[in-house]
This record gives C-alpha cells, structure tokens and sequence, in this order.
C-alpha cells in the first residue's frame, strides 16, 4: 500500500534554513509518510541546497501567493498532505484538513504576523524577563486560511510541548534546544497525522480527534 505523499513548505534563507525539511526526509525510513518534495521561495537558497543533498524534489514559488499557485504545486507533487515547516508565506486555498504548522513557541501570544525564526525566541526571552513566563512551547496545529488581519497561525493545536525557560537561556541558547526537540518530535506527530491517527475535519468548529492515549499537551523533561 502507497504511504502517504507529504510535501513540506520551508522558506528557509538565501543561504541557509529548512533542518526541518531535511530532518523529515531523513526520518521517513523510520515512519510511514513519504516527502515528495519541498517548496522555498529563495531559488538556490539554503532549502535547495538540503533538497539536492537528500535528493528531494525543489519547488520555487514565487509571487503572488495565491490559492492558484499553491494548488497548482500540491497538483504537481500530488501530494497527500502538506506540512509547513518555517513556511513565512502567506497559505490560501488548500484544504485546511490536510495541512498542517509547526512552531517553535507559544501560541497564540508568540505567533502571527512577524512571530518566526529567532523573533519567536526574543519575544519569548523578553516576556521572561518581564517575569510574565517561565516556559515555552512546540505547538503543531492545522492550518485555516490567512487573512488579511495577519493572523498566520490560525487552526487548532493537535501537539503542544511545553518546555522551561532556564536562567540563563537568551534568544539563541533557547532557539537550538527548540529545534533539538522540534526534530525530535516533529517526524512522529507527522506520521500520524498522515495516517489518520490524529485528524480533523476542516471544520473550526470541530474537534481535533486525538488517539487514545495522545494527550493534547506533552512536557518536556528540562
């Protein structure tokens, strides 16, 4: 039987991004999802780059972002589902039941418009200090249309990991142990996903059903 097609959206940089992407390719010996390719809107940049070493399809999209242009790729790669993953685009048109986010902090204070990459970890850091937080989190959530109010990070959470902010965490020391855990768990909650484990109608106002068993909210030991 056909494992499920999984394309990923990961902007990355000019000259570097997409461990998530690459980190899923690598991972999917060990798990039943298949990633048929990628998509960047940098040409040659830091996710190209990850795509030719794991020998992976590579998408450039570029302007305007439109439900047009994202279904024409999703089309093309006749993927399953989609999985964004450091995607900064604004996602229309596809079906909010099989596509999904990951984030690296807490939702919905540190997402939204601008909330990506290390400015997640600085606002994050700066709540801290202002002793309005003591812990940050790994949200995966599917993904509902963007609006023009700048609402990105819309759709209900299927995964939390929630994670303690150490005394002497700044903006990057925190950053590398999200991503440690983001690759950590990211493969594993994909996977279920894709196979129906975890699921959603589309709906917003339904439930997410969750596996007997798979708490809404995990804690990570540190």
């Amino acid at each position: 039987m056909a494992r499920p097609r999984v394309l990923v959206l990961a902007s990355g940089t000019t000259q570097g991004g997409g461990s998530g992407f690459e980190n899923l390719v690598r991972k999917q010996g060990d798990f039943d999802y298949e990633v048929v390719g990628v998509v960047s809107h940098h040409w040659r940049g830091g996710v190209w780059q990850r795509a030719q070493r794991v020998n992976t399809p590579f998408w450039h999209m570029i302007a305007p972002f439109s439900a047009a242009n994202y279904q024409h790729i999703v089309s093309q790669s006749r993927a399953d589902f989609v999985a964004s993953s450091g995607w900064l685009k604004p996602v229309r048109g596809l079906d909010p039941a099989t596509t999904f986010n990951i984030h690296p902090g807490a939702l919905p204070r540190f997402g939204g418009k601008g909330m990506w990459g290390n400015h997640v970890h600085q606002a994050t850091m700066e709540a801290y200090r202002a002793g309005e937080v003591t812990e940050t989190e790994v949200n995966m959530h599917f993904v509902t249309d963007y609006d023009d109010d700048g609402d990105y990070d819309r759709g209900p959470v299927f995964f939390k990991l929630v994670m303690p902010i150490r005394p002497d965490d700044d903006a990057d020391k925190l950053a590398k142990r999200v991503n440690e855990r983001e690759h950590l768990w990211q493969p594993w909650i994909t996977n279920r996903v894709v196979n129906g484990e975890i699921a959603w109608s589309g709906i917003i106002d339904e439930a997410v059903a969750l596996p007997l068993g798979h708490p809404l909210v995990w804690r990570a030991p540190d």
